[in-house]
């Protein structure tokens, strides 16, 4: 036999064959596990974990991916007590992020969900958008609650509503450093299911904004993580899987899924494999690819990703003590002097890590990339000229002036396709393309091309798939 039968005696038979091991995947396989039905699992890179990794730096061991998860649902929190980890999540540092806007820099509202303000005439919206800004954005809650919601994208809505200058200095900021894209670029319906029902609801745009985030904690705060770093999740979710029977293989690409009468052929570089259930958890480019494969056409929006640089840096410097900029700051593309856009000091938004640094010493994660690969972004300088522009971002948005003499350790990581870029009208688009794929009994499909951006839609959905098919008869062992 060829392919992971050849590599594996024990999966002679039919098992459910989940392809991509990041986050999605990953969940996807642990639930069909743990529910007696053992999958095989296909990842094309070295390690699974897709954006959740980890590296030293510094003597530290730190995430190299995503650092923390939203609390805005329980789904990632359930899944982590499910797991046994419940003990180790850890709440940040309740002082909040900051904004880098064309004026200046202030804290982000505390009231406010996709940087968009729930008490626009409040102090601290006052002083990002001016009072002018202020009083434009609480015409807001005079207008029809029909007038501007139609609008496909995110900016056209807030800017239909509350005036540009809340897009530009509060929207976009956030929207790049989440979504490595422009507001007006991104699909309403895709990043905030619920707006548009709240905006119904409430009558206008802040009072939804109140329904969906309410006063809570500051920006930057409405997050959790664990202790140690969250890619102990991706860990614990493999030794778990294993250990209830299932394989894992990395290195491992495939190049199509085609039906049978009797199933799934799944063309591997291994060899090809039998499947009564196939789970495409991919990037968006890939799924477009394996759904060729299958017989179904690419979606009309493109499965758009950027690709995003992270840059960690570990300093001495006693001036960082006091966290000028809160756990970090967002920067909208519309400030000078600044090439990232945005800044995550960890060591003041993880009271476990500043504890492991020692006195003084920081980490301080930059990030790089606004809808264009990186390249053509902060240019294809070498790992030097690279720390070296990251010490000055750092500094420029921290104002507390950095150089080599206080750099301790660097590290870069590439991140290629990392984030989708939900394009307007992607959310109807995904919608149809399950249809299309549901109708292929034994197929599915998970990952952040249908999830939505973010770690609690992901996890969220993945956990539906796996049930999904658990449901559905699929998956089970046989032959």
């Amino acid at each position: 036999m060829t392919g992971p039968v050849a590599l594996r005696g024990d999966l002679a038979r039919t098992v459910p064959v989940v392809v991509g091991g990041g986050i999605a995947g990953l969940v996807v396989a642990w639930e069909l596990a743990r529910a007696g039905r053992p999958p095989l699992l296909l990842e094309s890179g070295p390690t699974v974990g897709g954006c959740i990794a980890a590296h030293l730096v510094g003597g530290l061991e730190l995430d190299a991916g995503a650092e923390s998860y939203a609390t805005a649902t329980t789904s990632v929190a359930d899944l982590i007590d499910d797991l046994g980890l419940g003990d180790a999540i850890v709440s940040p540092n309740p002082v909040g992020a900051w904004v880098r806007y064309a004026g200046g820099s202030a804290p982000l509202p505390t009231a406010a969900l996709l940087g968009i303000p729930a008490h626009p005439l409040a102090a601290d919206v006052r002083r990002v958008l001016g009072l002018g800004g202020s009083l434009r954005a609480g015409l807001d809650r005079l207008l029809p609650a029909g007038s501007g919601a139609h609008s496909a994208s995110l900016g056209a809505l807030v800017g239909s509503r509350m005036g540009r200058r809340v897009v530009d200095r509060l929207v976009e900021p956030v929207a790049g450093g989440v979504y490595s894209t422009d507001p007006d670029e991104l699909d309403v319906d895709a990043v905030q299911p619920r707006l548009r029902g709240a905006l119904r609801e409430a009558g206008s745009l802040a009072g939804a904004v109140q329904r969906l985030r309410g006063s809570g904690a500051r920006p930057g705060s409405a997050v959790a993580g664990l202790r140690g770093g969250l890619y102990s999740l991706v860990v614990t979710l493999r030794e778990q899987v294993e250990a209830l029977g299932g394989t894992v293989l990395t290195g491992v690409d495939v190049a199509g899924v085609r039906p049978r009468e009797d199933g799934w052929q799944v063309t591997t570089s291994v060899g090809d494999r039998l499947a009564d259930t196939v789970v495409l958890a991919v990037p968006g480019p890939a799924a477009v690819s394996l759904l060729d494969s299958a017989g179904i056409p690419a979606p009309a929006t493109s499965a758009a990703t950027s690709d995003v640089l992270l840059v960690t840096l570990v300093v001495d410097h006693a001036g960082l003590d006091r966290h000028p900029r809160g756990t970090g700051i967002l920067v909208s593309r519309h400030a000078r002097g600044v090439s990232a856009k945005a800044l995550t000091h960890a060591t003041a938004k993880w009271a476990w890590l500043a504890e492991r640094a020692g006195p003084s010493r920081h980490v301080l994660r930059l990030s790089y990339g606004r809808g264009t690969t990186v390249a053509e972004e902060a240019h294809p300088l070498d790992e030097r000229d690279l720390t070296t522009l990251a010490l000055a971002d750092a500094g420029t948005l921290t104002g507390v002036r950095l150089d080599h003499s206080a750099l301790a350790d660097s590290a870069l990581v590439r991140w290629s396709s990392a984030l989708p870029r939900p394009e307007p009208g992607h959310r109807a688009e995904m919608d149809r393309l399950r249809t299309q794929v549901a109708a292929r009994p034994g197929l599915h499909l998970a990952g952040s091309v249908v999830a939505g951006t973010g770690l609690a839609a992901v996890v969220s959905d993945a956990r539906t798939v796996g049930r999904a098919v658990l449901s559905s008869g699929q998956g089970a062992q046989s032959r």
